[in-house]
């Protein structure tokens, strides 16, 4: 339950408040530098503010009543360090203290400035309601009025109040003689603040959320893993970005709501805490801000060249034959794939870490005969040990198993003797061994390249569990940072910079971006609507600081249908030549096709799901041309697209960018749940509905634009109706972009050069395009090649900032209309 608002603090006051202040001359008094090393603190009756600068346009606010979790370090996630160069202090003529950089400005207001009261009532009204609501103020509760702005004085975020009430005891004694080592109670506090929300102002982000919103504005969001949600799995990743120019993150691990801009107000409250805990990162441009992000919680590494082609996987392929099978078919039918995945029940037993010898009779040399073909393997690894298997006894022994309070082995709803619990990769020790058994069991003898870890949240509900840490309750969300971190830190540990690594997860956390990890949108059900709804979710989630995400094309679990199901409209898609595949699933082959021409323009492009057959030549003789004519158009864009991840690497920007992050200006935009950019070149409108020929397309104003298929040229700032016959996904490029378009290949791993640089003209152009070896990190210490394109559009020509490594220069095109 959140704290009850006292009826003595209305927003209305507050802002009326803040506008007669805005009246009053300021008048700062001579500024001092802000001491290095340490945030800037003010006392006040029992509790304690600190403003920590991490830059220029970065600051950390903690409040506290206890002093010294106000002075602790920021939480898990974060690795950037405090820094105050620039940065002076000093009160004004109304009693305001003062932080200022050259970016930014932090607006403590005084106490008697900080209280607000209500409008007057008749002292007869008024006696009769102290009767029953009068007294002294809620304890835990304050009003500690803050506000930032740009440097230009430009409001960005105003904190009103915020609270720290204590929490009745969470977690009981653990029971020693049952091997807990919980500590006697986890109570901690309830801790919330509440900050102003402008009625222009849109938000997003806060990880994956699948009921199909873009803008969170006026909505509760949940922030929390639950794979049970309805609609699909929530992954909480508490960051948002905020179209008034600021980013907020919210630095607190335990279950968290939001409610976003209801009743002039935004509320963030966490389950348990002792402070609150948050950062505002300033931003003129959205990637401004995820600049910041990238500083406070770390790069996101280049994947494996390999990753942004074609991935291919099914729940599942469960023998070495069926797998080498399906690669074969790809090299036989002359078609791009790069990773094939070995899902889960590859095991003799759950935690056995082994490949059952009678499915898998040589796992080293089928990964010598796939990367013969040039095809890397990805491998399915759960965190989940049962009872009776090899290391059982090792691990709950050492105390590495997750618990409950009682110490006991939490099996969750599994039955125990088949899944069992999970590791406990908060334990340092516990993680080490867990990346020292994968790459001494699969990646050493067998060659495996990449790790897929599924069951990240843990699956297993932690709240009344508890983690090497502490309380479930008090971390509930911070495990897939610790539980991705530990293979992805492992391997750079034990390789170096040699070798690259790609890891498959299924939740996230703050900085879980910096461990090599692709997250996909989980196990969602395949139907029209899943599709509808993943793109939404798609784009804040990457909003979220999270660039590398997917989905598996065309759902994982199949919907179970009624006898007499029919599509709304008759199949784009003749299903007859595949009805053993899809049943009576007439539409799926459709489905099928229309995700994948979305899949083409995410991230990471890799179909999975529970099918029997799920490559593309199994939708049909109508579905496979088309589907092979999308794969090839990926890998002839993979130039493009490695080096908008070397973008990210250097930048945090997202590749999948919903359009508030290019068209800030344009209201229309603001909250189009359906259309996206793909890099800075392409807006891409996939097609959601069965049946349909076509779809409205609204190209942003402050640009033109190009159809891609046909060059036609379109003024922005309209809606058009852009034809989609089911080969085609509406795909427009905007005028001022260079493309690099590739040479045929059939995987990331052969050699392949830039044959175009297409240039749409009508206004000026840059990109940077970006190679290296794809496989190692030796692009951390600057090797690689770094060419900048750019076209002037009055002069008509193209210019070259650095060496295109490759025998001849690529041919330039000019689309002209």
């Amino acid at each position: 339950m959140r704290p009850k608002l006292s009826v003595t603090r209305g927003p209305a006051f507050l802002l009326l408040l803040l506008a007669a202040l805005a009246l009053i001359p300021t008048h700062r008094a001579s500024a001092a530098p802000v001491e290095a090393g340490a945030p800037f603190l003010i006392e006040r009756e029992g509790r304690t503010i600190a403003v920590e600068p991490y830059g220029p346009n970065i600051v950390r606010i903690t409040l506290s009543t206890r002093r010294a979790d106000a002075l602790g370090a920021p939480g898990y996630g974060f690795t950037g360090r405090p820094s105050a160069s620039g940065w002076s202090q000093a009160t004004d003529a109304n009693g305001y203290t003062v932080l200022r950089s050259d970016r930014m400005v932090v607006r403590l207001a005084p106490e008697a400035l900080s209280r607000p009261e209500p409008m007057p009532l008749d002292p007869l009204n008024q006696a009769l309601r102290n009767t029953y609501f009068g007294g002294p103020p809620s304890p835990g509760r304050f009003t500690d009025m803050l506000a930032i702005e740009t440097a230009a004085g430009k409001p960005l975020l105003t904190m009103h109040r915020w609270s720290m009430i204590a929490n009745a005891a969470a977690n009981p004694a653990a029971n020693p003689a049952a091997g807990g080592a919980a500590p006697a109670g986890d109570a901690g506090y309830r801790v919330a603040a509440t900050f102003d929300a402008p009625a222009d102002e849109h938000v997003f982000g806060l990880g994956q959320h699948q009921a199909g919103l873009l803008d969170l504005r006026g909505h509760q969001i949940h922030c929390w893993h639950d794979y049970g949600a309805i609609g699909g799995e929530t992954v909480c990743v508490p960051f948002v970005v905020s179209t008034r120019g600021y980013g907020l993150i919210w630095d607190n691990p335990s279950k968290t709501t939001v409610d976003l801009a209801i009743n002039q107000q935004s509320q963030w409250s966490s389950d348990i805490g002792e402070r609150v805990s948050f950062f505002v990162i300033a931003g003129a441009r959205s990637d401004e801000i995820y600049q910041g992000y990238r500083q406070l919680t770390g790069a996101t590494p280049l994947l494996p060249r390999g990753g942004y082609g074609y991935i291919q996987s099914k729940a599942i392929y469960p023998t070495q034959d069926q797998a080498l099978a399906v690669a074969k078919g790809y090299r036989d039918r002359a078609l791009p794939l790069d990773t094939l995945v070995v899902d889960f029940l590859n095991a003799t037993r759950q935690g056995e870490l082994d490949l059952d010898p009678a499915r898998w009779p040589d796992p080293a040399g089928m990964n010598r005969t796939l990367h013969a073909m040039g095809v890397r393997s990805m491998l399915s690894v759960w965190p989940h040990f049962a009872p009776g298997t090899r290391y059982y006894d090792m691990l709950l022994q050492k105390g590495w198993l997750i618990r409950d309070v009682n110490g006991v082995p939490d099996h969750g709803g599994y039955k125990p003797d088949a899944i069992g619990p999970n590791i406990d990769t908060t334990n340092p020790d516990a993680a080490r061994w867990w990346w020292e058994a994968i790459r001494d069991r699969y990646i050493k003898p067998y060659g495996f390249d990449d790790i897929w870890l599924d069951e990240t949240e843990p699956d297993i509900d932690p709240a009344n569990d508890i983690f090497s840490i502490g309380s479930g309750k008090r971390y509930y969300n911070v495990y897939p940072l610790f539980h991705t971190a530990s293979v992805y830190e492992g391997n750079r540990r034990d390789f170096g910079d040699s070798r690259r690594i790609m890891i498959l997860a299924r939740a996230a956390y703050l900085g879980a971006q910096r461990n090599g990890t692709v997250f996909w949108s989980s196990d969602i059900v395949s139907n029209w609507d899943m599709l509808k709804r993943s793109i939404p979710a798609g784009l804040n989630f990457s909003a979220s600081g999270m660039p590398y995400w997917d989905t598996d094309i065309a759902g994982f679990f199949s919907p179970s249908l009624p006898a007499t199901y029919r599509p709304e409209h008759p199949p784009l898609i003749d299903p007859s030549d595949v009805r053993d595949n899809v049943g009576r699933f007439t539409d799926y082959p459709e489905l099928f096709v229309r995700w994948f021409e979305w899949g083409s323009f995410q991230p990471i492009m890799r179909a999975h799901g529970e099918r029997m057959h799920n490559e593309v030549w199994s939708y049909g003789k109508q579905a496979e041309p088309i589907l092979s004519s999308y794969l090839r158009l990926r890998y002839r864009l993979l130039p493009y697209i490695y080096s908008l991840g070397y973008r990210t690497y250097q930048s945090g920007a997202p590749i999948m960018r919903a359009l508030f992050m290019d068209f800030p200006e344009d209201p229309n935009a603001l909250d189009l749940k359906d259309e996206y950019m793909f890099g800075p070149a392409f807006l891409v409108a996939p097609v959601v509905e069965q049946g349909a020929t076509s779809r409205k397309v609204y190209l942003p104003a402050g640009a033109d634009w190009y159809d891609y298929w046909t060059n036609r040229r379109f003024s922005g700032g309209q809606w058009i109706e852009a034809a989609a016959p089911i080969e085609t996904i509406p795909l427009f490029v905007r005028a001022g972009s260079i493309v690099p378009l590739g040479s045929a290949i059939t995987g990331a791993s052969k050699d392949q050069v830039i044959e175009t640089l297409r240039v749409y003209p009508g206004a000026d152009a840059a990109f940077t395009l970006f190679s290296d070896d794809g496989t190692s990190y030796r692009y951390e210490h600057g090797a690689g090649s770094v060419t900048t394109v750019q076209w002037d559009d009055r002069a008509q020509k193209l210019r070259y900032s650095g060496t295109l490594r490759q025998p001849k220069q690529p041919k330039v095109e000019v689309v002209s209309h």
